[in-house]
């Protein structure tokens, strides 16, 4: 019944579509496919799609080690932009996260933010800041918070470089 109903929503020509509408253009500047770089190391690469009539940001990230995830961004019923990231370790602390969108910052960026739960250190926020850099480049920061956010520790910096379509 579901998939009826779905079908049917799909083909209502009044249904105002995600592509239309300038809250899905949040994460425009990192669609693309790009060579991720870290202290100056390739870390690995990453391509960003935008998917379903532009509703979903889809991300496949592969480490230069091998590692595979990929990110879901999609906007809530309440229209804030969430994140569920997985990787093939989502059994284990942080191969599992989902954060929510928390601020656009004044460069264009944005930042969103979780808190994970680690058995051993206990719970602790995890936040990702996004940002277009004037060279076409993208920043990528992720951080940690042990103490409610007074404080902040890098634990990924990275450069994202597009990659050359020829």
């Amino acid at each position: 019944m579901v998939i009826c109903c779905s079908v049917a929503l799909a083909q209502d020509p009044s249904m105002k579509k995600c592509s239309d509408d300038p809250v899905y253009s949040l994460l425009d500047f990192w669609v693309g496919e790009w060579d991720v770089y870290s202290d100056g190391e390739k870390a690995g690469e990453n391509r960003i799609d935008k998917v379903l009539e532009g509703c979903v940001v889809l991300e496949h990230w592969t480490a230069a080690g091998g590692g595979l995830g990929m990110s879901v961004f999609y906007v809530d019923a309440d229209g804030i932009w969430q994140q569920v990231w997985v990787t093939e370790w989502s059994a284990n602390p942080g191969g599992m996260k989902e954060k929510t969108f928390v601020a656009e910052m004044s460069n264009n960026g944005v930042r969103f933010q979780g808190k994970l739960q680690h058995p051993k250190i206990g719970s602790y926020l995890d936040r990702t800041t996004l940002t277009p850099l004037d060279n076409g480049d993208v920043s990528q920061v992720i951080e940690i918070s042990r103490d409610g956010g007074e404080s902040w520790e890098i634990t990924f910096d990275a450069i994202y470089r597009r990659v050359s379509s020829n």
